[in-house]
């Protein structure tokens, strides 16, 4: 009996038909509860801006802060973590030029300006290339400022030529070259450095600042290039 039943459904088109429509059907219903489960639950976790950044969003004229930030960058805490960086880097080929133990200090600048003990970096050096080109690691990183690793023979220590002076300005009037969204804040604009000749050198370069846990600022992204010119060959 139920084998008879079973090729009675099998032979007409319309009840197979009918059946698979029931079942596509319930699976939606299925799909469409879930997801509005799923939208309360989002609803229900949302968190609302810490009310100290939204009176700093007020405060700076902010537009596009993350919804829901509990922390915040500023504009002073952007700039000071730039001109840092400029004084780390003069600071670590003087060290070098006096006898000082500059690779323990250029170590704690990447530890203190750079995310790499708390996550990614992506940092793509001005006179880097090949396939050492990105430096997503501390230890090439170092390489780069300092030289002296055999896994990086091409690097001379960018930082030991000593530069005597280094400066920054980004693009545009005031604070027109800094996004700030929330804990991270994205800079353009250029870094100068002077050699012990004189000589200055204009590097494009490209921030993008994190607030960590400490409310310190690390670079997560720090891109360097130097400017283009149609007549160099």
């Amino acid at each position: 009996m139920k084998k008879k039943i079973r090729m009675m459904v099998l032979a007409t088109g319309m009840v197979a038909g009918t059946l698979t429509w029931q079942s596509c059907n319930t699976n939606k219903d299925k799909e469409t509860t879930s997801a509005g489960t799923k939208t309360d639950n989002a609803a229900k976790n949302e968190t609302t801006t810490n009310p100290k950044v939204e009176q700093t969003i007020k405060d700076l004229g902010l537009v596009y802060v993350e919804e829901g930030a509990q922390n915040i960058v500023t504009y002073d805490e952007v700039n000071a973590a730039q001109q840092a960086w400029c004084d780390a880097l003069v600071k670590i080929g003087q060290l070098h030029k006096d006898g000082g133990d500059y690779k323990a200090f250029a170590e704690k600048v990447l530890s203190d300006a750079y995310n790499y003990d708390y996550g990614k970096v992506f940092f793509k050096p001005t006179l880097a290339y090949g396939e050492q080109t990105f430096r997503p690691t501390k230890k090439g990183a170092l390489a780069y400022f300092i030289g002296g690793d055999p896994e990086y023979p091409n690097d001379k220590g960018f930082a030991l030529a000593p530069w005597v002076k280094a400066r920054y300005d980004n693009l545009g009037k005031d604070n027109q070259g800094i996004q700030i969204y929330g804990s991270v804040a994205i800079t353009m604009g250029n870094v100068w450095v002077t050699d012990k000749s004189g000589k200055e050198v204009m590097v494009d370069k490209t921030f993008v600042f994190k607030k960590g846990a400490d409310d310190k600022l690390r670079l997560i992204v720090h891109k360097s290039a130097l400017p283009f010119s149609p007549d160099s060959k």
